[in-house]
């Protein structure tokens, strides 16, 4: 097995309808950037509240990739 160095970048997802929306717009805006992504870490939860309900879903996301 191979030794690897992984890079890591964080990035903050948003969405109206989930966590998990949130969690999946982010890796696939980092995959627009880099490739290999090939695990993630949840850092950070957090939202946004207008009228009293929750408007956004924001997740602050570490991105972990091989630069190969």
């Amino acid at each position: 097995m191979s030794e690897k160095t992984y890079f890591v970048m964080e990035i903050v997802g948003s969405s109206t309808k989930s966590i998990e929306d949130a969690i999946h717009g982010a890796i696939a805006d980092a995959q627009k950037k880099v490739e290999h992504v090939r695990w993630f870490e949840v850092l950070e939860t957090r939202g946004h509240v207008e009228n009293n309900k929750v408007a956004h879903f924001q997740v602050k996301v570490a991105i972990g990739y091989l630069n190969e």
